[in-house]
């Protein structure tokens, strides 16, 4: 392999000025440049850029950990929404544009493996990480934060690391709103596990909504979720329904946890003869766009944003790798827009 030597003896110069010109030093004169590059490109000299980023401290790369590689989340157990590969293609989007490069590492599922990632990253020398958790979550990574510029997405801890997360807040009470601005005062939901962290949160959207149109809340509309999986979930929407529409006055429109337990209601109440939206209206939630324009009639949805996110994120790590400010606000929220197809019905 060519070195910096073989290429200033075949241009006849010194090898100073091969490392003036491969720096791209105003110094050198065109012709001196052209003759350089020249002798460059015939030797096939290759640039050896970790030498380089030793002495210039920048590498241009960029961490990025994950487990949207591994774990196909249409089919997971988990009760996440829409898979956190869409999260990565922001990021991506905005670190391509920024002239550095995405380095990424999937966990496998197995967060223990963090560590051993973010060593394997310092010891390349990136000058920032960037953590993608699969779902909205309060999480506590065994990593140095003091010794890189970290920003987690979909995610936060309890030490005020910067981070990118839904405002899942303002996501249910946008679609609540909306479903009363079609004359629905009988807002069912049904959510996600009360363990999760959107799952409070929406609720509190959902209250909020009811409170600026000044509807009563009403406890028997609420019920809480289970994680979306084949007949277990079906069987838990069918005592749902019934509990529902027993109610002295039955909900005319429902909100889902996500879109994949829109799906399954859709079939629940097609298999008692309840028509979506003649008979009641649904909503879901993420915008899994492969759910909700699949099914008939095509699902009213809120959409999540995680492209957006990861536009986000990796424009705040950008600053941080710069010097620059965050703000004094760590948490970076996300606002959502909701996306409306033919599932609901005008209240008249």
């Amino acid at each position: 392999m060519a070195t910096i030597y073989d290429v200033a003896k075949h241009a006849g110069v010194s090898p100073k000025t091969v490392s003036r010109v491969l720096n791209h030093s105003e110094s050198v004169a065109e012709s001196t440049r052209i003759k350089v590059e020249a002798s460059a490109s015939a030797l096939g000299y290759v640039r050896n850029s970790a030498a380089s980023s030793m002495r210039s401290k920048q590498s241009g790369l960029i961490g990025l950990i994950t487990g949207a590689i591994s774990l196909n989340t249409m089919h997971s157990s988990t009760a996440a929404g829409l898979p956190d590969i869409f999260i990565i293609q922001g990021i991506q989007k905005v670190i391509q544009g920024s002239g550095k490069t995405l380095l990424i590492a999937d966990t496998g599922g197995d967060r223990s493996r963090i560590p051993g990632l973010i060593q394997t990253f310092l010891e390349h020398r990136v000058e920032g990480v960037l953590y993608v958790a699969d779902h909205h979550q309060n999480v506590e990574l065994d990593i140095p934060k003091e010794q890189m510029n970290l920003v987690l997405v979909n995610c936060f801890d309890q030490y005020n690391t910067p981070c990118v997360v839904p405002d899942d807040c303002e996501g249910q009470c946008s679609v609540v709103s909306k479903l009363i601005s079609e004359g629905h005062t009988r807002i069912a939901y049904i959510t996600l596990s009360d363990h999760m962290v959107a799952t409070q949160l929406r609720k509190e959207g959902y209250k909020k909504a009811l409170a600026a149109a000044n509807i009563e809340f009403d406890e028997n509309l609420v019920s809480p979720g289970e994680q979306v999986q084949s007949h277990i979930t079906e069987s838990y929407l069918e005592q749902v329904l019934d509990k529902l529409f027993a109610l002295p006055s039955p909900p005319t429109a429902i909100c889902c946890g996500n879109d994949k337990m829109a799906l399954v209601l859709y079939g629940v109440l097609r298999s008692r003869g309840i028509e979506v939206p003649q008979d009641v209206s649904v909503v879901g939630y993420d915008n899994y766009r492969e759910i909700a324009e699949s099914v008939s009639p095509e699902l009213s949805t809120m959409n999540l944003p995680y492209f957006e996110m990861g536009q986000l994120a990796a424009e705040q790590i950008l600053k941080l790798i710069k010097g620059e400010s965050l703000g004094s606000e760590l948490k970076k929220r996300v606002g959502s827009r909701y996306v409306w197809r033919r599932s609901t019905k005008l209240i008249r």
